[in-house]
């Protein structure tokens, strides 16, 4: 198996980019079972959030690629998109996925949500029966680790996200926040968040206003807030400081004219934007309109990077933790890997076995059925005995990566070559490549931090 994890992020790609390669929930079965469909594709998931759209993938051999599935998913032109991709391969993908669900790739370090997102579209695949054993017991790894970083270190106390940060902008913009009326559009998990910590800082009204009205009343009941029919959105929002969009519109809902009609009914008081859709709800060019301030998830950036020198020291603990948990899940999948061979060393350990037996049996002569029992206790002891030693050998090899020493005990004990040994072997060789690389990758990172 060659593992594979391939997209965009907010590192490599502008929201003008993520916002066309983002998938919809309604569309991601549909596009989960496409993936699977393409040829070496045995298991995938997919990431998609405000921040990013990412493949894992378990495929047939390293020659297999992802790299048009996107473009063909997005409509975008496949040079186009190729600038903004990243792909890592085994090990590597392993540590990227490991440092994602620990939030060490997030925008925010520390910031919640990113485990819950992972565990949502690993379910999604499940679901849509494009995960199994492979990517199954990778995930839950994944989890595992996610859990140990935040729960050992202090990447997670005092959590930030982006909906505080939000709201952190939102002061800055109109001070305090007492009695601000705020209007949510959309009814997210992240819009929620934004809710609470802007009625923890003294807001006021809370309008809401979702397709779904049920959702909507529910919302408006935890908050003790109004429902505002979602087609009458543009006449309930010039009653609103502060709209915190996230409606999984496929384009925006929020143009100039409607800023304009706005500004006009509120006599011109100011009105801020927290655009936290992915393809973004709010039009940018309302920014350009006097008395409106329109924040969207790559503008948050700026505001989250005032909180990663607190998070640095438990950054770089959370950092070794991980690495530690990638090469632990490392080792565990290199003795997995040789169980063929072990199986072949008990096969032809047992084939001389039943051999010398049989060559024996005219001497032995009539053996009552204890006597025979005797013999094959006696037998198969000392097989185990000899057994012991290069079974031993064998998984220390693979843990070690050493395939050359793995060779070298499957060549001593004549095991077959139809076993898979020579995948093996290639599997560990180019565990050894990937890390190798991964060595690489994370010295640059700790030079660029």
């Amino acid at each position: 198996m060659t593992l594979a994890l391939i997209g965009v992020n907010h590192k490599t790609a502008p929201i003008a980019v993520r916002e066309k390669v983002a998938i919809r929930r309604d569309d991601m079965p549909e596009i989960l079972r496409a993936l699977a469909a393409r040829p070496g594709v045995t298991e995938c998931m997919i990431v998609s959030t405000c921040n990013r759209v990412e493949i894992l993938a378990a495929l047939e051999g390293p020659d297999v690629s992802l790299g048009n599935f996107l473009a063909d998913c997005s409509g975008l032109d496949q040079t186009e998109l190729a600038e903004h991709l990243f792909e890592y391969r085994d090990k590597e993908a392993v540590s990227h996925l490991f440092r994602m669900a620990a939030s060490l790739d997030s925008m925010v370090v520390g910031e919640p949500q990113i485990l819950g997102q992972v565990k949502e579209a690993f379910a999604a695949a499940r679901d849509a029966g494009t995960v199994a054993g492979q990517l199954g017991y990778l995930l839950q790894c994944t989890f595992a680790a996610a859990k140990k970083a935040r729960s050992e270190t202090g990447i997670g106390a005092n959590s930030v996200s982006i909906a505080s940060v939000a709201v952190e902008m939102a002061r800055k913009i109109f001070g305090s926040l007492e009695g601000r009326t705020v209007f949510l559009v959309g009814a997210g998990k992240m819009t929620v968040l934004a809710a609470r910590h802007l009625l923890q800082q003294g807001a006021g009204k809370i309008l809401v206003s979702n397709r779904t009205r049920e959702r909507a009343e529910r919302i408006a009941e935890e908050f003790d807030g109004t429902v505002i029919d979602f087609d009458k959105l543009y006449e309930a929002a010039p009653e609103a400081d502060i709209v915190i969009s996230s409606t999984g519109a496929p384009e925006a809902i929020f143009r100039p004219e409607h800023g304009h009609a706005f500004l006009h009914k509120r006599r011109n008081r100011p009105m801020f934007f927290i655009d936290i859709a992915v393809p973004r709800d709010v039009d940018p060019k309302l920014n350009d309109l006097d008395g409106i301030f329109v924040y969207d998830i790559d503008d948050l950036q700026q505001v989250a990077a005032s909180h990663m020198q607190q998070r640095s020291r438990q950054a770089v603990d959370a950092e070794s933790l991980i690495a530690a948990e990638v090469e632990r899940f490392h080792q565990k999948q290199r003795t997995v890997n040789v169980a063929p061979a072990i199986v072949a060393l008990q096969k032809r350990a047992e084939e001389i076995r039943q051999s010398e037996l049989a060559r024996m049996s005219a001497k032995l002569g009539t053996l009552t059925a204890e006597q025979k029992a005797v013999v094959e206790a006696l037998t198969r002891g000392l097989v185990n005995k000899f057994l012991h030693p290069p079974m031993q050998a064998l998984k220390q090899a693979a843990r070690e990566g050493d395939a050359v020493r793995l060779e070298a005990v499957c060549n001593e004990w004549s095991v077959p070559a139809g076993t898979a040994l020579e995948d093996v072997s290639e599997s560990l060789s180019s565990n050894e490549k990937s890390g190798e690389a991964h060595q690489e990758d994370t010295s640059s990172r700790e030079a660029q931090q």
